[in-house]
């Protein structure tokens, strides 16, 4: 079911950023700690985003977070202040693909999920026939996270951020009710989360906003997110609200 963090604060080494804490991304991806009967170790592949002076990089591997050599080789060399990354556990019959990892992005925004869609992707179905063919041509990979991504691409053409997360979730709930929708979104300056049946907690002070699926380290100042609430973080600054689902 994978795992996730978003990290905004003071450049570091985005390879550091992965290995930090005694719980930290690599730690997660062979021994996590929550993973509520979604899986035991995310070892399908991993894949980090950054924000720099030339805009937005990304690495992503089929290999697992602790086999690939870019962790010590070419990662610890990186430095941003804005980062995505995720470490990607697959759902039974979906590829084990470099396309298929998160984060998924146009440049703007980093996308990642943490869940499943069930009934994928007959339940998915309705709600796809409404993209364009060119986009659905394009589709990273055949994956229920990928078609996530598609969908909430054109939402944000229409809506900011937290409307456009609410609307994808009241309508991938509606098609498929025991989902599990784990959603994290940034863009370098803010980062944007759902919880939907999965773990997820935030570290936020004046320097640093900090939304990963288990805290890092045991520092106190962790929050953990209820089930089912939208987070916008950055740093100096944490809402934390219901998933309205259904609301207009």
């Amino acid at each position: 079911m994978c795992r996730h963090l978003g990290y905004l604060g003071p450049d570091q080494s985005v390879g550091d950023l992965l290995v930090q804490g005694e719980n930290s991304l690599l730690n997660q991806s062979f021994a996590p700690r929550d993973m509520r009967g979604g899986g035991t170790i995310n070892a399908d592949g991993f894949g980090v985003g950054w924000w720099g002076a030339d805009g937005f990089s990304r690495y992503r591997s089929d290999q697992p977070l602790w086999s690939d050599p870019a962790l010590q080789e070419t990662l610890p060399s990186i430095h941003s202040g804005a980062v995505v990354a995720a470490a990607r556990s697959a759902t039974v019959g979906m590829p084990v693909q470099r396309t298929a990892c998160a984060p998924f992005s146009d440049d703007e925004w980093a996308f990642s999920h943490n869940g499943v869609v069930t009934r994928w992707p007959e339940s998915l179905g309705e709600l796809a026939a409404d993209l364009p063919s060119t986009d659905l041509l394009q589709l990273e990979a055949p994956t229920d996270s990928a078609a996530l991504w598609l969908l909430l691409r054109r939402l944000l053409g229409e809506y900011d951020p937290e409307k456009a997360l609410a609307t994808l979730v009241t309508a991938v709930i509606a098609a498929a009710p025991q989902s599990r929708l784990n959603l994290l979104l940034g863009n370098g300056q803010e980062l944007w989360a759902t919880t939907w049946y999965h773990s997820l907690s935030a570290f936020v002070d004046d320097e640093r906003a900090i939304v990963s699926s288990e805290p890092y380290d045991d520092d106190p100042n962790w929050q953990a997110i209820p089930d089912r609430h939208l987070v916008v973080a950055r740093p100096g600054h944490l809402i934390v609200t219901p998933l309205e689902i259904g609301a207009s």
